[in-house]
């Protein structure tokens, strides 16, 4: 749903800040459709103007809202937001003349409308065409000149699903539902236990729908996909509601009224509470699609998905998913850059899951959808790891046990629940006794090797600094060379120098990848059929990724490690359709479900380098190994 004021960009930036607690330039800059510096400007703006009652304060890229005077900064809202009325913005006009020619009995005079809009002929013709183009992808036209009158055209469907997604808000704000069939519309929803915004949506459909319907725009015949929906037993609360408001009203609605306000229900989003979404019937079909999807990554990326408590949940995510995309049923998700953003590797496996969808049911998968299956990747890979998370960490003190407990509870607020910690005193923290923990936080320097990780640590330290330090020792088991330095990039820990190769006379991606396995198995990193199975994988699906990254990835059986290579060409080549400047090589061991965690990391790694371009550059531009590890370092934030 488009903002009243989708033109007054300070309005539109400051309501952003107030429904969401950080952002950052990059998603607003995409939400709004300008530059990062526009965005950067507008902020300056608005700090200017909130005049010391509220402060957008930005850190790291990352921007937050502040409110220090409530009633003078609702007093700033209100200017601002006054400060476009409403037929001022063309977004406003347009929607406008939409609403005014969708009620229309006769054709619609131009000077007429711009008479009713107090706007001049050229402007209201230059709204026009605007609106001519952005119904075209609904299957609608305005059709008439200028000077004959205007007409809506189209099926009564797509004007509904235009109104719905564009404009309800503008057109019905003031639109009239009586109490009685609030109530209905009310214990419909209570007495299945659906979620509000289920409800709320409903409402909208229910408006138009009675609209429509009691000004003579009858919905008319649906597709025999849409009549089969009369089948399904969610479609029986809803008939029963409809023939409530039916009587209250007077009226007879049609079948076709009412699976058209079904709509919502079978496109919902999955409800938080568990009994609710049981409510509604599953079909079964998603099961399979299901499997299908955690095959294809598997066969991809070399991940095993376990959906854990949130497998049910995720059934009936897919199976609304897939209504919504069949009958045109948009749902906008306010966080789809940010998604994109923070959870690279999910954002990947949703591609991939978007992917089978589309295949499975010729669908088109929108950019809002992905995120919400990415948001589910994302907590499915988040319990996996915290399910193998179970670290034994010692920390060792010397100064007493009120220090102990100072050390202790600012532990307690960056360790997972999982992890167990153990306060050890340092009299008492002999190897023998450390070298059974996976990890040792000491304030001292310790005498003798443990075999373990080992961090120092203050008696108040910094705990995000920490944490990341943690983070990586994790991983200190699967890493030849672990460092637990600044850096953020676990893969440095896995590279040497005979691991880095540069392109300088190979002239296409094949040559390059022999190259680099030829060294491999020359070294005894890898086994001498491992070429072959990289190109049996290949056929399957290339491995080359946008963004000038290739990723081409296969089992080993050489080792129990995971074995990392990275080449790079100083001028990019072509492989099919994509550039390649930078080739990620990864050996993995034949058991990687036991490493699953590593080869997760090494995926968030490379996908965050495929998405900075200035760090790219900086890795395929290096002309010598010390140059890429320098490439390679990104301080922890």
């Amino acid at each position: 749903m488009k903002s009243l004021f989708s033109d007054n960009r300070l309005a539109v930036l400051l309501q952003q800040f107030r429904n969401t607690q950080s952002l950052s330039v990059n998603s607003l800059a995409a939400r709004l459709e300008v530059s990062d510096r526009t965005i950067r400007n507008d902020i300056k703006q608005l700090n200017e103007t909130l005049n010391g009652c509220a402060l957008i304060d930005g850190q790291k890229g990352y921007y937050s809202l502040r409110v220090f005077d409530p009633e003078q900064f609702q007093h700033v809202v209100d200017e601002i937001s006054e400060a476009d009325d409403f037929l001022n913005s063309p977004r406003n006009r347009m929607d406008f003349m939409f609403g005014r020619l969708m009620r229309a009995d006769a054709p619609l005079l131009t000077d007429d409308l711009a008479y009713e809009m107090s706007i001049g002929r050229t402007t209201l013709i230059g709204d026009l065409k605007k609106l001519r183009t952005e119904v075209e992808s609904y299957n609608l036209t305005i059709q008439g000149k200028t000077n004959q009158g205007l007409t809506l055209c189209g099926n009564e469907t797509d004007i509904r699903r235009y109104v719905l997604d564009t404009n309800f808000d503008v057109i019905y704000q003031t639109f009239p539902l009586d109490q009685e069939i609030e109530e209905i519309i009310r214990q419909m929803f209570t007495e299945n236990r659906l979620e509000r915004k289920a409800q709320e949506n409903f409402r909208r459909f229910v408006i138009l729908m009675l609209d429509r319907f009691l000004t003579g725009h009858f919905i008319g015949q649906l597709t025999d996909r849409a009549y089969n929906l009369s089948a399904r037993s969610e479609f029986s609360m809803v008939n029963d509601a409809v023939d409530q408001i039916s009587r209250n009203l007077q009226i007879e609605l049609p079948v076709e009224e009412k699976l058209f306000v079904l709509m919502p229900i079978i496109g919902m989003r999955t409800p938080a509470d568990i009994e609710g979404m049981r409510s509604i019937e599953l079909d079964e079909s998603v099961r399979p699609l299901t499997k299908k999807i955690r095959e294809r990554i598997r066969e991809e990326m070399n991940l095993t998905v376990r959906p854990g408590d949130f497998k049910e949940s995720f059934l009936y995510h897919l199976m609304f998913m897939i209504n919504r995309m069949r009958f045109g049923i948009r749902l906008p998700n306010p966080l789809t850059q940010e998604v994109a953003e923070k959870y690279p590797l999910a954002w990947q496996m949703a591609g991939i899951a978007a992917d089978v969808i589309s295949q499975e049911y010729d669908l088109k998968i929108t950019r809002d959808e992905q995120a919400y299956l990415a948001t589910y990747f994302g907590v499915f890979l988040a319990e996996s790891r915290m399910e193998r998370e179970h670290f034994r960490i010692a920390a060792v003190y010397t100064t007493g046990r009120v220090t102990a407990r100072l050390i202790e509870m600012q532990l307690a607020r960056i360790l997972t629940v999982k992890d167990e910690l153990t306060l050890i005193p340092l009299e008492e923290a002999s190897p023998e006794r450390l070298s059974a923990f996976d990890l040792v936080l000491s304030t001292q320097e310790l005498e003798g090797d443990c075999g373990r990780p080992v961090i120092r640590i203050n008696e108040i330290f910094n705990e995000q600094e920490l944490r990341r330090k943690i983070d990586k020792a994790r991983y200190w088991d699967e890493v030849d060379s672990p460092a637990l330095d600044s850096n953020w990039f676990v893969m440095a820990g896995l590279l040497d120098r005979e691991q880095f190769f540069i392109m300088e006379t190979e002239k296409t991606y094949e040559e390059a990848l022999h190259r680099m396995v030829d060294s491999l198995c020359r070294r005894g990193l890898v086994d001498e059929d491992f070429e072959e199975r990289l190109a049996e994988r290949e056929k399957k699906g290339t491995m080359v990724f946008d963004n000038a990254i290739a990723l081409p990835h296969a089992i080993q059986y050489a080792g129990d490690r995971i074995v990392l290579a990275i080449g790079v060409f100083p001028k990019p080549i072509r492989s099919g359709e994509h550039e390649i400047s930078i080739i990620f090589l990864l050996a993995l061991p034949e058991h990687v479900e036991e490493e699953d965690n590593l080869l997760i990391r090494l995926y968030d790694e490379i996908i965050v380098i495929s998405q900075d371009k200035e760090l790219r550059d900086s890795i395929a531009k290096a002309s010598n190994y010390q140059q890429m590890r320098q490439a390679l370092y990104r301080q922890m934030e």
